[in-house]
């Protein structure tokens, strides 16, 4: 259970940072933070493997960087979802998914140690 409060944490401070360096990129507030994080989460979850399976052609072709598009696909979705999350385009998706990935990363293993 620890293990899933510091996911939760590190990815909305992640998508908060995402936000604060972004200007295509909104939250109204923590709460609206918080519950985007845990949208996120599931979206990666559940949603993600479907795209990712019917996606291995392009991912292929393109040498995995198509994940990135589906990552900045979870992204506005996730902002479609949850209300006081807001991304204003396809390449603030891009780069928000791109820090969001990267931050969370770094503050999931800070988190672990």
């Amino acid at each position: 259970m620890e293990h899933f409060f510091a996911k939760v944490l590190s990815t909305m401070a992640a998508l908060l940072a995402a936000s604060y360096l972004l200007p295509g990129i909104t939250i109204t507030g923590i709460w609206a933070g918080l519950f985007a994080a845990v949208v996120l989460g599931f979206v990666n979850g559940f949603i993600r493997p479907i795209f990712t399976i019917l996606t291995i052609p392009f991912t292929i072709l393109t040498f995995g960087l198509f994940l990135l598009v589906i990552n900045a696909i979870m992204l506005s979705l996730t902002s479609v979802l949850v209300p006081g999350f807001y991304v204003s385009g396809f390449l603030s998706a891009l780069i928000g998914s791109m820090i969001v990935s990267f931050v969370s990363s770094i503050l999931h293993n800070l988190f672990e140690q």
